[in-house]
């Protein structure tokens, strides 16, 4: 697989990439391709306060956190979403994303409709790029959750409900992509994230060189 040719990142802001799809639809495969394309894309930690499950590791899995000093994050500020889930909450830290954005590196979010809404609505919002993908159809969406040979009759029945849900949002998204071939999916997803990185207003470095270009003799 290719990689993305080595840029000066410190010229241009980095992004909020925010992918979100109906389970099954290929996200999780698509955003591990995009990380293996681009290794300098940093994927973000969500905090929570469930326990660590065996093997998990504190800042590499999760940053696990107490019920009190998330909340505490969030009334400052510094969640750009988050949810409770089965009485346990989780969200997104602000200050990694904010570092990682001031030094020109990107930050993915495999995230809901719900939360890609809240990370939109944040302070960093101006910053995001909103990705939806879709299965080609509703019943090849169930043979793919059928195929992973995980979940019950009942598990996969409540998926596809959340999952009509999930599409219901479709129209919120910068990009919708329709994932009926994955490595072609996979070429759009790139084509996005480089034309968004090259989007003038994200290339601070812009001004100056411009302005160098008209200085220089014979301009």
């Amino acid at each position: 697989m290719d990689r993305i040719p080595t840029e000066r990142r410190e010229t241009r802001t980095g992004l909020l990439i925010i992918l979100s799809s109906p389970s099954g639809a290929g996200k999780s495969t698509l955003a591990r391709r995009l990380m293996e394309w681009d290794p300098v894309l940093r994927f973000s930690v969500s905090a929570t306060t469930r326990a660590p499950r065996p093997g998990e590791v504190d800042g590499q899995h999760y940053h696990f956190t107490t019920p009190e000093a998330f909340r505490a994050l969030v009334d400052q500020g510094q969640m750009l979403e988050h949810a409770e889930v089965f009485g346990n909450l989780y969200g997104s830290p602000r200050a990694p994303v904010e570092a990682a954005m001031n030094e020109g590196r990107d930050t993915l979010f495999d995230v809901d409709w719900q939360g890609g809404q809240q990370i939109r609505g944040s302070a960093l919002g101006a910053h995001a790029v909103s990705i939806f993908v879709l299965p080609p159809s509703l019943p090849e969406l169930e043979r793919r959750l059928r195929a992973r040979g995980q979940d019950s009759e009942q598990v996969i029945a409540g998926r596809m409900e959340k999952s009509r849900a999930e599409i219901s949002h479709w129209a919120e998204y910068d990009y919708v992509l329709v994932n009926d071939d994955l490595d072609e999916t996979e070429a759009k997803l790139r084509a996005i994230l480089t034309a968004e990185r090259l989007r003038r207003e994200r290339q601070p470095g812009l001004g100056p060189f411009v302005r160098g270009l008209m200085e220089e003799q014979g301009a």
